[in-house]
């Protein structure tokens, strides 16, 4: 009988598909509020494609968040056209956290666009030829568009859909997945 020899890239595929559908498993068990009691501290390092601008910090300890961190999350993803600073919504840094958890890394996020003002999307809408929603979630500070470089696209989006949490959208173009705190959907 011959021995069936499965190729090293499908092996890969395999073994992280498996991970991705453990860790979803176990973190769909959590409730999204409840991400953010499930570690004593969290963090996230940024980087902005735009600006130039990189961000670590400790933006959650215990049960609460840190004020100063999200002040400084605030600045970092203000609409890059505008100099606007926005509220980004701290479940989206949660959101952010389970899915680099979840993905097993300690990559900085590379953030294409976080916080948009209306005149920006606006004007975005229609320039763009399409992809920029007329009420946007980045108007709320509840979207963000990014990647995580070594990471494919595809991990990237699956780990963030199988949380069931918001919104995701895949845009391989641009070479970006979006991520937004708002119902579950996906494009």
């Amino acid at each position: 009988m011959p021995i069936s020899v499965i190729p090293r890239e499908r092996r890969w595929f395999l073994r992280r598909s498996t991970q991705i559908a453990l860790a979803g498993t176990a973190l769909t068990a959590l409730a999204p509020a409840a991400w953010a009691t499930a570690a004593s501290s969290r963090s996230l390092q940024l980087s902005h494609t735009h600006t130039g601008e990189s961000l670590a910090l400790t933006y959650a300890r215990d049960d609460g968040y840190v004020p100063q961190a999200l002040e400084q999350v605030n600045h970092f993803l203000r609409d890059h056209y505008s100099g606007e600073v926005g509220i980004i919504d701290p479940q989206l840094l949660d959101l952010l956290h389970a899915v680099r958890a979840q993905l097993g890394t300690t990559l900085p996020f590379h953030v294409i666009s976080g916080y948009r003002c209306p005149a920006t999307n606006d004007r975005l809408r229609k320039t763009r030829g399409g992809g920029v929603a007329r009420r946007s979630l980045h108007m709320d500070g509840k979207a963000i568009d990014v990647r995580l470089p070594g990471v494919p696209l595809t991990e990237l989006r699956d780990a963030a859909l199988s949380l069931k949490s918001g919104g995701v959208g895949t845009y391989m173009r641009d070479q970006f997945v979006h991520i937004d705190t708002g119902r579950t959907r996906s494009w």
